[in-house]
């Protein structure tokens, strides 16, 4: 029988003085924590806990910054046997109001019993609490009690099944904190397993994240699987990270990281925002994988990447790439770190008008596709047409998937959980297509918009887009409108541009037009092109289309 807590339990118990998480904040010393340390704050944490009451199987949701408060919270959780959630920290780029409204759905969709937090935060919780939610305590970080250690006999957390819950992860959309992700300490630790295999991990392995723990990529990849499994973590701040990326292959090279993952817009934005003054003496050939997860995969980006780093000991077959999603822990694919990723030119019309990924020939228009890897050993993979049928090779359909480590289901959603699974398969709400056994992302199935009874993705046009000299290459988003004498959806393009001249402006509106229409059977409603960093992205780095739709119909309507 084996959970987190027997697994961590091995690890302070064989290897107390072994480095677990160097913790790296700005303006502050590298903060190095021993096994031994993580486990005595976690059980200031775990008295805490039993003193308010929690029990065992309650969840306790944590809104932290990175750091030890949010290290020994989460662990001192498993110690009890509670469900941890980690939640995104509020941020300047969020509205207080929109934040404590998600929050106030999430208590009493999840009904947590306990919110540990910041004393500074306090009020911002207590905002979103309600009469009657199932919230027992409001835990600040500076009432911990700095007991002694407990027995390891004492720890519920040892008692509990491996089916039980082990965790919830909620999802960054802009709804997506009403739907928790259940997975039990079997499934985890059996992703854990088999994903460490396919990276061939061990224990002379550094990994170097800067990724945010309330998602998927940053939990399990850039925590868990490195705490239970005994290989040293480097752990940064994902808001230190984005004001100096820079700080990400330094730490690799003092460190001397072999694994980062990294969300596509990273590649791109490391590429043109670090400085070669920030580089001296940086050395990265110890990087063995840099993964690109979580987006669909672009070639560009891997190859701008490449030539920025490729002079710091950056080695080509380095650039790797995984597809993943919560419901399935983690990774559902990974290429094989032996070799870069497999990447195909494909026709563009085929690909567009009949979602047949036929390979680019006769000199052709086409587009260059990315493989995410195949799928690990434990995972099925199936492409479904509409009515759940499956298609044949290099034909675009929806991804489902089996596996030994999927979701218990959402939490406390039972009705959402059943309507997500087809016979037995999970269906991702991801279009991809397989070839050769390598699987191949395209877009979500939620962003399609429908125009004349024709499905337009978008991704499809944000490409086509970003290839438009001045335009901000990947900061495009296009969604549809619903026009109500026309009685269909009508495109919208949104795209951030440098310039400022409004006849220079219409030049390039004029051009995506073009772009559009010439490549697609598509006409945009609007060209609507807005200065930097208008663009809205989810906490995890992804386009929010709703969120972007709704931003431009309030301009436009204020207009």
């Amino acid at each position: 029988m084996t959970t987190f807590s027997h697994l961590l339990q091995r690890q302070v118990t064989e290897n107390p003085e072994r480095i677990s998480v160097t913790l790296q904040q700005s303006g502050a010393d590298d903060l190095p924590l021993t096994y031994r340390s993580l486990y005595e704050g976690a059980i200031s944490y775990f008295n805490t806990y039993q003193r308010e009451g929690i029990q065992p199987g309650d969840v306790v949701v944590l809104i932290f910054q990175h750091g030890r408060d949010l290290i020994h919270s989460y662990w001192g959780a498993v110690f009890l046997g509670a469900i941890p959630s980690v939640l995104p920290f509020l941020t300047e780029k969020l509205s207080p109001e929109r934040y404590q409204a998600d929050l106030a759905s999430l208590i009493s969709i999840t009904r947590p019993a306990a919110i540990v937090t910041y004393r500074e935060f306090e009020a911002n919780v207590r905002g979103a609490l309600r009469e009657g939610d199932s919230v027992r305590a409001l835990i600040c970080s500076d009432a911990i009690e700095t007991t002694s250690a407990a027995a390891w006999d004492a720890l519920p957390g040892l008692r509990r099944s491996p089916d039980d819950v082990a965790l919830l992860q909620h999802s960054s959309g802009s709804t997506g904190l009403q739907k928790g992700v259940a997975l039990s300490h079997r499934a985890v630790i059996n992703q854990l397993e088999t994903y460490g295999r396919s990276l061939g991990l061990n224990r002379e392995d550094v990994i170097v994240s800067w990724l945010p723990l309330y998602h998927d990529m940053g939990l399990i990849a850039g925590f868990l699987m490195p705490i239970l499994f005994g290989v040293p973590l480097v752990l940064q701040s994902p808001f230190d990270w984005i004001g100096a990326p820079y700080i990400l292959p330094q730490a690799v090279s003092r460190h001397k990281g072999t694994l980062t993952w990294l969300p596509n817009f990273a590649y791109n934005f490391c590429a043109q925002k670090i400085r070669d003054r920030h580089l001296a003496d940086v050395d990265l050939s110890s990087w063995r994988a840099v993964i690109n997860c979580s987006e669909p995969v672009k070639k560009d980006s891997h190859q701008a990447f490449y030539e920025r780093f490729k002079n710091f000991g950056l080695r080509p077959t380095a650039m790797q790439t995984c597809y993943a999603m919560a419901e399935n822990v983690f990774a559902v694919t990974q290429s094989d770190l032996a070799a870069e990723p497999v990447h195909e030119a494909v026709d563009r019309e085929s690909f567009f008008f009949e979602r047949v990924a036929r390979l680019a020939y006769d000199g052709r228009p086409a587009i260059t596709l990315m493989s995410s890897g195949k799928p690990l050993e434990s995972v099925k993979v199936r492409i479904l047409n509409e009515r759940g049928h499956d298609v044949a090779e290099r034909t675009v359909g929806e991804i489902a998937l089996q596996s030994d480590c999927m979701l218990t289901g959402y939490y406390n959603r039972p009705e959402v959980t059943e309507k997500a699974f087809l016979d037995g398969w999970y269906l991702t709400g991801d279009f991809g297509y397989l070839a050769n056994g390598e699987l191949f992302v395209t877009g979500r199935k939620k962003d399609m918009i429908i125009v004349g009874g024709k499905n337009i993705y978008p991704q499809d046009l944000e490409a086509l887009v970003s290839e438009t000299p001045g335009v901000h290459a990947g900061r495009v988003v296009a969604f549809g409108v619903f026009d109500e004498s026309a009685g269909t959806e009508e495109v919208v393009i949104v795209a951030e541009v440098e310039a400022e001249d409004p006849a220079q402006r219409q030049e390039i509106g004029e051009a995506v037009r073009l772009m559009v229409s010439k490549n697609t059977a598509v006409v945009p409603r609007q060209v609507y092109l807005v200065g930097p960093k208008w663009i809205v992205k989810t906490s995890s780095g992804k386009v929010a289309r709703s969120a972007n739709r709704e931003k431009y119909l309030k301009e436009i309507q204020a207009k």
